[in-house]
């Protein structure tokens, strides 16, 4: 994985514009309250929200009414989308050279436009723009699990206080053997993801095809070192619940045979191999057995799955 440090300078020009934050908000009303306030707090207030609803709880149209700023719109889906047709509703409603997709339990800390305005300017040809992420619990306090420990100390580059900028095979191979990134945090150039969005297909892994898709062809990563962005990792999400059942596995093993195949084709024999090794969720998959003990079928799904690599 090629790494060119960047000037901790950045160029004076604006590049960002406006940014929009999308956020596709489906459950907790009050933890989605307490996003939209995180992004309200920037300290940078050249932004725009947009909140899509593929919910019906009550009260949160009028919530986002008394909020009387214009800079916040909402809206509800008039029936339930799921999670990635929403997400494509919410890359086709991007106006701005920029977007970030904010998950609606997830917080911005206050410098986040700061932060990443200033990284968009060092670096204006790139497509991904990673912030520094502290991950939370359900309750905000600072949290990790052995998964992250994992990611951080194998597969992510080490903070040396300098942006990064990554590309190509390398960086391929490396997020298919760990994908380290948060998805919720991170900054996309929104014509570059307008011309891919995300895969109807997948459901808990379609942020890590659009990126593996993007670095196909082409397109650059910056990883800034300045922590920007609170990330709430927590058993009620999509993502652990379908892990906890095996079901997110299932839907892996499709992903990580078709993109080995086509990184073959697309002459990267290196990232090809990392993805049908993909070794970081076949270990995840070990790490939630003890839990798993008492449903028998979902233990047959997740040793299954951790003992097999992709063809």
């Amino acid at each position: 994985m090629t790494a060119v440090p960047n000037p901790d300078r950045a160029d004076t020009t604006d590049r960002l514009g406006t940014l929009d934050i999308m956020l596709p908000h489906y459950g907790d009303t009050a933890l989605m309250q307490a996003a939209v306030r995180s992004v309200l707090d920037q300290t940078d207030k050249d932004w725009r929200l947009t909140v899509v609803d593929d919910g019906k709880e009550e009260g949160v149209p009028e919530w986002f009414a008394s909020l009387g700023d214009t800079r916040v719109r909402y809206q509800r889906n008039e029936r339930n989308l799921g999670i990635t047709r929403n997400f494509r509703k919410c890359v086709d409603l991007v106006e701005s050279p920029y977007f970030t997709m904010l998950g609606s339990d997830d917080l911005l800390l206050p410098t986040y436009v700061e932060t990443m305005r200033a990284a968009v300017a060092a670096v204006p040809d790139a497509a991904i723009y990673q912030p520094g992420v502290e991950v939370i619990d359900e309750h905000g306090n600072p949290s990790t699990s052995l998964g992250d420990e994992v990611k951080k100390r194998l597969y992510a580059p080490k903070n040396t206080g300098r942006r990064l900028v990554l590309s190509g095979e390398p960086l391929a191979a490396n997020l298919l053997g760990g994908n380290w990134l948060y998805f919720p945090s991170i900054v996309w150039r929104a014509d570059a993801v307008k011309g891919i969005s995300f895969r109807e297909d997948l459901s808990v892994i379609q942020d890590l095809a659009l990126i593996i898709e993007l670095i196909k062809r082409g397109e650059k990563l910056v990883v800034e070192p300045v922590t920007a962005f609170r990330y709430r990792r927590h058993s009620g999400s999509l993502s652990s619940a379908e892990a906890a059942t095996g079901g997110r596995f299932a839907e892996a093993i499709q992903f990580f045979g078709e993109v080995a195949r086509d990184l073959d084709r697309h002459g990267w024999p290196k990232a090809a191999r990392a993805a049908r090794l993909h070794l970081s969720m076949r270990l995840h998959a070990l790490t939630l057995l003890p839990g798993a003990l008492r449903r028998p079928a979902a233990v047959r799904r997740l040793l299954a799955y951790a003992l097999t690599s992709s063809r």
